[in-house]
């Protein structure tokens, strides 16, 4: 049910979502929405829940990625700690209309009362309004999504004790709907949502954003979330959340598993496959999800002892499995070429060669015609360099890592306004042309630097070939093969995952953003001034690919 009334859009979000709309899309080379049709309209109160791994670009990515005719204004929430401080990453938040959120850890000294921060979540949401809460309650670098917080620990919670709990999403439903239980016809929506970056911190790497279908809530038809409630039901309900959450991400206990599970599906679908970034993120999920069960093989039954050895030699199968993929991407690491290589057959030397001069003659003159565009472009890189370069100092990996995209977004801005605005200032008096064509030149130049970096990675990744050798690269080809039925076998017959991906994936879904329907699109997309064509979901702006992930401290 939709009110009549809901807060209007302040100016200042307004020009914050068409601002990072702009910086997101120029540091993420593809974002991929999907399920915006789930998106409950303005004047039905909604919390949009979503993981937490990239500090304050999750938020902006939600601010963006939601229509705004479909929902004019989110209600952001941030950690307290970032009021209040002369910076321009301070009086963003503020502006925008971010709500407090006071963190234990963050107060030692117990004064960590979020009371009248819930008073306000739940007005804003009985007027209509869409808020965002991060579940976790903190943002993390780790790859797998933290324990949801659930607000207590007592069997029976009184909503109004003056001893507030941690605010929780579960929470938050449960005391909006017991101040409104003699209200039937309201109700509260809850959107769980999954964010998946490819690689969170490299410019030009894509981002999945996908919007679960809503869970709504009312007096009436959930009356076990009415004050004084059952400590259980919370529960129960942040286990729907997390279930919903993990579905639509890469949710794993180690990065090696992550590797690993990539790996499984490149082989799966190889290079070249017309599929969506969303299912490349499914097929990658669906892989780490079996590696995760072999990790947690279940207790013995001695009642059935044929199923149980049965259950230990199909655990010890994958388990062996995945040591061999790790072996196998440890080796193509360490040479610095891609699976796609060892695929396919050894290419005559002559053929390799020939290949070799095309690519660096492409990328030469590429990276020449990129000279003048990159003169702007390197104050830009410069100062984000040097701003992650110090903060990364700061701390280990696991308390610093989730902030450097935001630290990238946030200095490239202001280095990259000041790079526009100064340059029209000195070309005085034709500032009014420079005006429009210095970021007309900076786009070009971005799209013709990631058209010559691809160019250089083929070059590099063929002059290796050359320095690996015909009988090494056999030998490897025996190994992937190998490998590559194993893996089929796992996915079409324990996994279910379609026989052909290459027919399947090109044909599957619709024309949503992502996805290449055919040669010509394909082939057009490469010179589109628009984005560029992506071909394997893993690249980034790099002149290597980046298949590896920095131990955690």
């Amino acid at each position: 049910m939709a009110t009549n009334k809901w807060t209007p859009t302040p100016i200042s979000y307004w020009l914050i979502r068409q601002l990072f709309k702009f910086v997101l899309k120029i540091f993420y080379g593809s974002i991929v929405v999907e399920g915006t049709h789930n998106i409950p309209i303005s004047g039905r109160p909604c919390i949009v829940a979503a993981n937490h791994s990239n500090s304050l670009t999750d938020a902006l990515l939600l601010v963006t990625s939601i229509p705004p005719k479909q929902r004019n204004m989110l209600r952001l929430t941030a950690k307290a700690t970032q009021f209040g401080h002369p910076t321009f990453t301070s009086w963003l938040i503020e502006s925008a209309g971010t709500v407090p959120i006071k963190r234990k850890k963050d107060y030692a000294d117990g004064s960590a009362d979020n009371t009248d921060i819930m008073g306000k979540l739940m007005e804003a949401l009985e007027l209509g309004d869409a808020i965002c809460l991060f579940p976790e309650g903190m943002s993390r670098y780790h790859p797998t999504i933290a324990p949801l917080k659930t607000g207590g620990s007592s069997f029976l919670i009184d909503s109004f004790s003056p001893f507030q709990p941690l605010l929780t999403v579960a929470r938050l439903i449960s005391d909006v709907l017991t101040r409104n239980r003699n209200n039937p016809g309201f109700e509260i929506c809850l959107l769980n949502c999954s964010v998946t970056y490819m690689h969170r911190q490299h410019f030009r790497s894509d981002v999945l954003v996908t919007f679960h279908p809503p869970m709504t809530f009312s007096p009436k038809t959930h009356p076990e979330l009415l004050a004084p409630i059952d400590y259980m039901n919370i529960r129960t309900l942040t286990a729907q959340m997390h279930d919903q959450i993990s579905s639509g991400t890469i949710d794993s206990p180690s990065w090696d598993l992550v590797r690993v599970s990539k790996l499984a599906a490149r082989i799966y679908a190889p290079l070249g496959t017309r599929m969506s970034l969303g299912d490349h993120v499914r097929v990658v999920r669906t892989f780490l999800e079996a590696f995760k069960a072999a990790g947690d093989a279940p207790e013995t039954d001695e009642s059935h002892p044929e199923d149980e050895d049965k259950t230990a030699a199909e655990t010890a199968e994958l388990a062996q499995l995945r040591l061999d993929l790790r072996t196998y991407q440890d080796q193509l690491a360490l040479w610095g070429i891609k699976d796609d290589r060892i695929r396919r057959q050894s290419l005559p030397r002559h053929i390799i060669i020939s290949r070799i001069i095309v690519r660096l003659g492409w990328s030469l003159c590429l990276f020449s015609i990129s000279i003048p565009g990159l003169l702007l472009w390197l104050p830009i890189f410069l100062t984000t360099f040097y701003a992650v370069h110090n903060f990364k100092k700061t701390g280990p990996i696991f308390d610093t890592w989730d902030e450097i995209a935001q630290y990238k977004l946030i200095y490239g801005l202001i280095s990259g306004l000041c790079v526009w605005f100064g340059s029209s200032l000195l070309t005085f008096p034709f500032s009014g042309f420079t005006f429009f064509l210095v970021p007309a030149l900076m786009w070009m130049t971005l799209r013709w630097l990631e058209d010559a970096v691809s160019a250089f990675r083929a070059f590099s990744a063929l002059v290796r070939l050359l320095r690996v050798g015909k009988p090494t690269l056999r030998s490897m080809h025996v190994r992937r093969e190998d490998l590559h039925a194993r893996v089929m076998r796992l996915a079409i017959d324990t996994l279910e995952l379609p026989e052909d991906p290459e027919t399947y994936f090109a044909g599957h879904g619709g024309k949503e953003k992502g996805r290449v329907r055919g040669r010509w699109e394909s082939g057009s997309r490469y010179f589109s001034i628009k984005r560029r064509r992506k071909r394997d979901w893993n690249e980034t702006l790099r002149l290597y690919d980046v298949v590896d992930y920095p131990k955690e401290e």
